[in-house]
């Protein structure tokens, strides 16, 4: 079974903020399972998470679920959320980094198959690979 991809870019683009001095912040759908936000601050659904060194402590982007602890109103909070809620992940001098669109469908890529026996390969799609621009 393929692993989710997202951990890693997640990873990649939150280490490319912090070494050009950017401040990374990250979108988080609030109502995704596992979640687990200050729900004060949730609007339409979502949080925007400053998640700068300066900002907080203890991040944790290697497990799942990603998790750190941060202050609310001054008041300490403990904050976890699965790498599938983050819809994106950007600077905010700039808004460079990535855009997910959407969440991961829980459990996808942890899920073994149901029969017990491996999946087939699937097939190739057909046609040209196709690249999204992120701005």
């Amino acid at each position: 079974m393929t692993k989710s991809r997202r951990p890693y870019l997640i990873r990649a683009i939150y280490d490319w903020c912090c070494d050009n001095g950017h401040t990374p912040h990250m979108l988080v759908a609030a109502d995704y399972p596992g979640v687990v936000v200050p729900r004060e601050y949730v609007q339409e659904g979502r949080i925007t998470l400053n998640v700068s060194p300066v900002a907080i402590q203890n991040l944790n982007l290697l497990d799942e679920p990603i998790w750190f602890s941060a202050r609310f109103g001054g008041r300490p909070f403990d904050v976890q959320f699965p790498s599938g809620a983050v819809l994106a992940i950007f600077a905010r001098e700039n808004g460079e980094g990535m855009l997910f669109g959407e969440v991961e469908p829980p459990g996808t890529a942890a899920q073994p198959p149901v029969s017990g026996e491996p999946e087939p390969p699937k097939p190739p799609r057909p046609g040209r690979p196709t690249l999204r621009v992120v701005k």
